[in-house]
């Protein structure tokens, strides 16, 4: 770094650097116009000739400095800062890269760098950036962190034949020339979206978490994608499979009915769009939470200015991919139909499934949706169980039992509480027999919901506190009890 510096300091102030004796508003306005030209660095400490004077500094000096570039530009850019010796003299570097969304404003006023100076924007240079930059988006600029070799020519290939399954004239061209028509590169330089599409190697960039919850605490299975978007999509879906439960349904008709807990068409439109409008740059994750009733998607990166979950269960807005790039490569190759259509197609699939809306709402920086699982008996003569569950949901059936009886218990659990409490128990005991450590959790996941169902009840019921509540299986319980052993 002090090598690179020295080089810089060298060659003299630029389109990409500026000498600060000490840091001061115009140090602010030269991050600011860097941020709308193409990125820089100011050298606080070096005198506008050359001359390395250094800067007195203290533990928070830089951190104070981030915070007031911070809360004096419109974008809240954040620059980088390093501090290095040169001379046995302290040199501070504050960087930023250009922004993806322009104008940056510094105290309501725009600059941009031309040559080695700032230059203030006039009222239709503003207006100009502004329109240029509402036709991009952030995974259309180049990847300053990966090369042509961090991207897979294979996973090129096989995008051309996935896309030419959906045209009428086929791309003939090689891989390279695909990409660059497809703006996926620029200027002989990668851009975020086609990183992210393409990447060789696993990059955290990209990570989405994966879990199956029995209890918000406890986690059966858990897994973790970072690979590249499209293989992401089926990564997902094929956890999602993998740990609900599909009924096969008798009917008597020649054809049996296959009915999984959720429709797959609109998990995979949740997915899709999740990682179409996820925010790459933000430090969070992507996550996909399965538990025993709904799954939870929850993506990085809020609604657009101005919309509202509101008008986007309406349909009152105007399709913004977070990600145009992106978008417009699984537009390509036919995961996406239509812009703007997905969130129809999501709560007719629900609807027509028999199922509740799933929910959405903003959570932060991120966005969630929550789907639902029904939780009434499938209608039909029999219904066979196919997955890898330990036991089936509600939403299944046997011939004469469900597999969960109720919240978190299991058929199997049950019928382990139901024979120990034949003999009024008390709560500890019951708590050991389950081999459960945390007491909250048996009272929330096991205790209560057989208390609710009727299943168990208390001895002394006007008492519910008294330190000799004891509890016993009820005549509900008992025919429950016989039937989960036949």
């Amino acid at each position: 770094m002090t090598a690179k510096i020295t080089k810089l300091i060298k060659a003299g102030e630029s389109e990409t650097v500026e000498f600060k004796a000490g840091f001061d508003k115009n140090a602010i306005e030269t991050l600011v116009a860097f941020a709308n030209t193409g990125g820089g660095d100011v050298l606080i400490g070096v005198s506008d000739r050359g001359e390395i004077k250094g800067i007195q500094i203290s533990k928070e000096t830089v951190q104070n400095w981030i915070n007031e570039v911070k809360q004096y530009n419109s974008q809240a850019i954040i620059p980088d800062a390093e501090t290095i010796k040169i001379k046995g003299k302290n040199i501070v570097v504050l960087s930023v890269q250009e922004s993806p969304i322009k104008p940056v404003a510094c105290k309501g006023r725009y600059y941009r760098r031309i040559r080695n100076s700032n230059h203030q924007l006039s009222a239709s240079e503003v207006s100009d950036m502004h329109l240029r930059t509402f036709n991009t988006s952030w995974d259309y600029h180049k990847d300053e962190f990966h090369t042509k070799k961090d991207i897979s020519l294979r996973k090129v290939k096989a995008f051309i034949q996935r896309a030419n399954a959906n045209r009428e004239v086929p791309i003939q061209d090689d891989p390279m020339t695909v990409l660059q028509k497809f703006e996926f590169i620029r200027d002989n330089k990668i851009t975020y979206a086609c990183f992210l599409l393409f990447m060789a190697e696993e990059s955290s960039l990209s990570t989405i978490e994966l879990g199956r919850f029995q209890t918000p605490i406890i986690i059966k299975d858990d897994s973790r994608l970072k690979t590249d978007l499209f293989a992401e999509v089926e990564g997902v879906m094929q956890f999602v499979r993998k740990h609900i439960n599909k009924a096969i349904i008798i009917t008597g008709n020649p054809q049996h009915e296959e009915r999984w807990d959720y429709p797959l068409d609109a998990i995979r439109e949740i997915v899709i769009n999740s990682i179409i409008h996820r925010d790459y740059s933000s430090s969070q994750d992507s996550v996909v939470k399965v538990y025993d009733d709904k799954i939870e998607f929850f993506n990085p990166g809020g609604l657009p200015a101005g919309l509202t979950v509101e008008k986007l269960l309406k349909g009152n807005y105007i399709s913004d991919a977070r990600n145009k790039k992106v978008a417009d490569a699984f537009k390509a190759v036919g995961l996406i139909e239509k812009y703007g259509s997905g969130i129809k197609r999501i709560l007719r699939e629900f609807r027509n499934y028999g199922l509740p809306d799933p929910e959405f709402r903003e959570m932060g920086r991120g966005f969630m949706v929550t789907v639902f699982k029904k939780t009434e008996q499938v209608t039909g003569e029999v219904a066979i169980k196919s997955g890898i569950e330990s036991a089936p949901s509600r939403h299944q059936v046997t011939p004469q039992v469900t597999g969960q009886v109720t919240g978190q218990v299991t058929g199997q659990v049950a019928a382990k509480m139901l024979n120990f409490c034949i003999q009024p128990q008390r709560a500890k005991a019951i708590q050991e027999l389950l081999n459960l450590k945390h007491r909250g959790t048996f009272y929330d996941n096991y205790l209560n919901p057989m208390l609710k169902e009727r299943l168990l009840a208390m001895t002394i019921p006007e008492k519910p506190q008294s330190r000799l509540q004891s509890y016993r299986t009820t005549a509900k319980g008992k025919k429950l009890l016989e039937k989960l052993k036949k």
